[in-house]
């Protein structure tokens, strides 16, 4: 089995295609959303949640089997249906046109995997098995909720508010990166875990101006 190369990738104006209507389809339809896709479904029918956002416009839904033209300007394909034939001829097509596909619970025919998440704010935490056991990748995830707090995700803000005043203030990459080692190993995250969001900012700016002395 290929090794697959993990990467985050923006969606956000992509159109993205989901070919199938019902619960598996809705959550990946659902995800989409959070990401700012241009979704596009195609199905017979579709479940309540998914015709309401049809009808809100948050998606589009072209009733009907799936037919070659679909995949005209798509960017990634989601087969979400369990007609075997379907899944194969568009697993096909999309591969001869370079169009990434992901077959649901398929694993031979998916380029890609989506993997358990765990986000806080923008630290982002992706855990796959590469298909193998999609189960325990959602088990290790809920296990890690329990490390990685809400305070992990404060702290990556927190030096994000700073990292492009370092980077135009200091031009050495080493030194640079001594910095900011230094500023992610301070105690900031600790302020954080007890609530102390305005101490962890000062700790992370007096760990730039004692740069300068």
């Amino acid at each position: 089995m290929a090794r697959y190369y993990p990467i985050f990738v923006n969606l956000e104006g992509k159109n993205c295609l989901i070919i199938g209507g019902g619960k598996v389809a809705e959550r990946k339809a659902a995800t989409l959303l959070d990401y700012k896709a241009n979704i596009r479904i195609v199905s017979p029918q579709v479940g309540d949640t998914i015709n309401k956002w049809s009808q809100e416009n948050l998606l589009s839904w072209r009733k009907g089997e799936f037919r070659e033209s679909d995949l005209k300007d798509i960017f990634m394909v989601f087969v979400a249906t369990d007609n075997r034939k379907i899944t194969e001829y568009v697993v096909q097509l999309c591969r001869s046109r370079g169009i990434m596909v992901n077959a649901v619970d398929d694993p031979p025919n998916c380029d890609f995997f989506v993997p358990s998440i765990l986000r806080q704010q923008s630290l982002v935490i992706a855990i796959s098995t590469e298909g193998k056991s999609p189960m325990f990748a959602k088990r290790l995830r809920k296990e890690l909720e329990e490390l990685i707090t809400p305070a992990y995700g404060e702290l990556v803000e927190l030096l994000g508010e700073q990292r492009d005043f370092v980077k135009k203030n200091i031009h050495n990459i080493c030194e640079r990166g001594k910095l900011f080692e230094e500023m992610v190993y301070s105690d900031a995250l600790e302020l954080l875990k007890i609530g102390e969001k305005d101490k962890a900012r000062e700790r992370i700016k007096k760990c730039i101006s004692s740069w300068w002395g």
